[in-house]
């Protein structure tokens, strides 16, 4: 008779936070909802009292691999959904003052190097940028909306073609929170 080799990881479930199993995740809690599907493959995802519980049985490399992925995912989504992810962003010139607007779906940098034309980053999902002075924050419940909104304001200002040790110009990330 063979033994079973299961592994599982258990996510504890904070209060005020529920989470629903079916096709897909979705977790409510008091900063809103979101859901998310999963192709697990040998993964299975369910909840057993205040825990959410992942288990792969004759686990592989890519199950175990997948099992944390997961694992991850979903920590982040209750992470979320109880305190936020606040990135904070700052606004560096030596050459030319640049102006950074925020609008809902995009936003603007003006006077980059002195060009004529603006440059625009996408703000991605449900992230929300605010610019305070020299500083740009994103918030939001999502951590990839708010990790790729931050990557495309960091290349929006990204410098082609001229010496980066002089051109020090951009909007770069100093805080992640």
């Amino acid at each position: 008779m063979a033994l079973a080799v299961v592994l599982r990881e258990e996510i504890p479930v904070p209060e005020g936070v529920e989470v629903t199993i079916d096709k897909e995740v979705t977790v409510n809690g008091p900063k809103g909802e979101l859901k998310r599907k999963f192709n697990q493959g040998n993964v299975t995802i369910k909840q057993e009292d205040s825990m959410v519980v992942l288990e792969t049985r004759f686990p592989k490399k890519k199950d175990k691999a997948m099992l944390g992925t997961i694992k991850s995912h979903i920590s982040n989504m209750i992470q979320g959904l109880t305190e936020g992810f606040t990135y904070r962003m700052k606004i560096v010139y030596a050459h030319f003052p640049m102006t950074v607007k925020a609008a809902k779906e995009k936003v603007t940098i003006e006077n980059f190097l002195g060009e004529r034309y603006p440059r625009t980053a996408k703000v991605v999902g449900t992230a929300q940028v605010k610019v305070q002075g020299d500083e740009v924050i994103i918030t939001g419940v999502n951590k990839e909306d708010v990790g790729q909104t931050m990557a495309n304001l960091e290349q929006a200002t990204k410098i082609k073609g001229r010496d980066p040790r002089v051109f020090q110009d951009g909007i770069y990330l100093v805080a992640k929170e």
